[in-house]
């Protein structure tokens, strides 16, 4: 059974910085694409940033790229997203999904698993 452990979260200022991780268990680290999404009320999950399998190549939303970085500690099955010069319109809640391999890069499809979110909120 999949399980995301200590994703983090919580309140930081605008322009602040935060850092998610997901220690992943259950499933096969090295098998899986892992991915962040982020859903607020009244609209739908989105993809936020993702990590190939095979490569570590990552992939992020253009309204992310440049403040965000996805990473990976294979040796601890921990993927990280660690979030720079935080807007307000980051607020959310995120979730870490595990995903099989499509192709020779990552994608936002919808996860073969998902991780309980964590709230990030970006206010003053």
């Amino acid at each position: 059974r999949f399980s995301c452990r200590r994703p983090g979260g919580g309140l930081v200022q605008p322009g602040g910085s935060l850092k998610l991780s997901c220690s992943v268990s259950g499933i096969n680290f090295d098998a899986y694409d892992i991915a962040w999404f982020r859903q607020v009320p009244g609209k739908e999950r989105e993809g936020v940033s993702c990590i190939h399998s095979r490569d570590g190549s990552t992939d992020y939303d253009g309204s992310v790229k440049g403040r965000f970085t996805i990473s990976r500690d294979k040796a601890k099955n921990t993927v990280y997203l660690q979030m720079n010069n935080l807007k307000p319109e980051d607020t959310g809640v995120y979730y870490c999904g595990a995903d099989h391999p499509w192709g020779s890069r990552c994608y936002f499809y919808d996860m073969d698993y998902w991780g309980k979110g964590t709230l990030v909120t970006v206010s003053s």
